[in-house]
């Protein structure tokens, strides 16, 4: 790897890919699926606000808690820092860069010159492992690249950057705070956490529950769209192709039950990742079917994903209550 890109991590979800290079910068180096399934990252959320284009469909946790919660399980320190003052924002990267510590950002991916799709989402991460008079040096997902470089005035406007899931500048280093317990050890508290967190939610569009409110709300979303084409073929790009929901986490989620056998000897597990196999392909179909729906502009589509929407809460209900065995 170039000299630029140290412990550059290779993964296909942002906040992971981000995290594991800091991670790698300090000799931990899991798989992708181990740290999603370590930070309890499986979940779901419909979420709609007057100020937004339309709505956003979120398979995973909240923005922030995956690697606040990877790094608790592990025993790690984290120190994240925001600012409003973009002299200040820089010389919050700039200080830990100089100590070749590698920094993670939550930033809007619109202004990075080598994303293709210009789509406003200013919950997207990445880690800094360098910068010059011109460029920053950026570890991203495979699918942007993983190792690319943005222009120092483009990384600023991304990390000042306001709107939905915003955050002021926000920036973050992780540091050993001593022994990184068994993996064995720790497994059974992620996977009966994200199960327990997933089956109770606090509110109707999170969890199990969201993807069943889901399955009304789209009917109700294409009838009042102004630009159907737009909100169903982006959704779709976005579950299926930036990452933002659909199969990908559900293909993670199934990869790291996988990996989870080589610890622990559960039934229940193997069950799960089955479960989740196939849950995934349904995801997929769903993306599919909203592309059509923005393609065709028939609500026929729409009605077939809301159908697949119902069962894939069940489905991902049951397989959730198996998976609180597992501790």
């Amino acid at each position: 790897m170039n000299d630029k890109w140290p412990n550059a991590f290779a993964g296909v979800h942002c906040e992971t890919t981000a995290t594991g290079t800091l991670l790698k910068n300090i000799g931990v180096d899991l798989s992708e699926p181990m740290l999603f399934g370590l930070s309890q990252g499986l979940g779901f959320i419909y979420w709609n606000m007057k100020i937004m284009d339309f709505p956003f469909i979120g398979g995973r946790i909240k923005p922030d808690l995956i690697t606040k919660n990877i790094t608790e399980i592990l025993n790690l320190n984290l120190n994240i820092k925001q600012t409003t003052s973009i002299k200040k924002a820089w010389k919050n990267i700039e200080e830990p860069l100089s100590r070749k510590i590698p920094v993670g950002l939550k930033l809007d991916c619109y202004h990075l010159e080598y994303f293709k799709n210009k789509i406003h989402f200013a919950a997207h991460y990445v880690a800094t492992t360098g910068l010059d008079e011109e460029f920053a040096y950026l570890v991203d997902t495979i699918q942007q690249g993983q190792c690319v470089k943005t222009s120092l005035k483009s990384l600023e406007l991304a990390r000042n950057e306001k709107g939905p899931m915003s955050s002021k500048n926000l920036s973050y280093t992780i540091e050993s705070s001593g022994s990184i317990p068994p993996i064995q050890n720790v497994l059974p508290i992620a996977i009966t956490q994200n199960a327990k967190d997933f089956l109770n939610p606090p509110i109707k569009n999170i969890g199990y529950k969201g993807i069943l409110k889901t399955s009304q709300e789209i009917k109700k979303w294409f009838k009042t769209s102004t630009n159907r084409h737009r909100d169903f073929t982006t959704t779709a790009m976005l579950m299926e192709k930036a990452g933002t929901g659909g199969s990908l986490f559900r293909n993670i989620y199934r990869d790291f039950l996988k990996e989870a056998q080589a610890y622990i000897e559960n039934r229940a597990l193997v069950q799960a990742h089955d479960s989740y196999s196939e849950i995934s392909k349904s995801w997929k179909e769903v993306a599919e079917l909203f592309n059509e729906a923005g393609e065709t502009e028939n609500i026929v589509h729409i009605n077939a994903a809301s159908k697949l929407l119902v069962a894939i809460s069940e489905k991902e209900k049951e397989t959730m209550e198996l998976l609180l065995t597992v501790g």
